[in-house]
C-alpha cells in the first residue's frame, strides 16, 4: 500500500464581513481628510437597548490585535473581530435626510429592532 499525500486545498480570499456604499466611502474620506485626520473609524457591536445589540463607532489611532481592515472605494474602516459575526452581509451606507444625516447599517443578519430604532436583534 502506498502513502498517499494528501494536500490542504490552498485557502480562498473571503469576502469583506462588510460593504462600504461610495456615499459612505465619500463621507469617510472627507472625515479622514478633515477633523480626524490620523484616525480610523472602528465599528463595533455593543449590548445595549430593548432588542440588545447596537453598533457602535469610534475614532481610534491605529487597528487593535485582530481587527480586521475592510477597504472599499478608497475608504478604510476597521471592524471589531468579535463583531465580524453579527455584521457578515452588512452593507454600510451614509444617508442625508431633511434633518439628519448619518451612516446606516442594512445587515441581512437582523431579526428586528427596537421601536426607536438604537438597538437590534440577530
Amino acid at each position: 500500500m502506498q502513502d498517499q499525500v494528501t494536500q490542504a486545498r490552498p485557502a480562498r480570499a473571503l469576502p469583506p464581513p462588510i460593504h462600504l456604499t461610495e456615499r459612505a466611502a465619500e463621507r469617510l474620506r472627507a472625515l479622514y481628510a478633515g477633523g480626524q485626520s490620523g484616525k480610523l473609524l472602528r465599528i463595533s457591536v455593543g449590548s445595549k437597548g430593548c432588542s440588545g445589540h447596537s453598533y457602535d463607532m469610534n475614532w481610534v489611532d491605529a487597528a487593535g490585535p485582530g481587527d480586521e481592515a475592510v477597504h472599499e472605494h478608497g475608504a478604510t474602516v476597521l471592524i471589531d473581530r468579535k463583531a465580524i459575526l453579527f455584521l457578515i452581509g452588512t452593507t454600510m451606507d451614509y444617508e442625508v435626510k431633511a434633518l439628519e444625516a448619518g451612516f446606516t447599517f442594512t445587515n441581512p443578519n437582523e431579526k428586528g429592532r427596537c421601536g426607536c430604532g438604537e438597538s437590534f436583534h440577530v
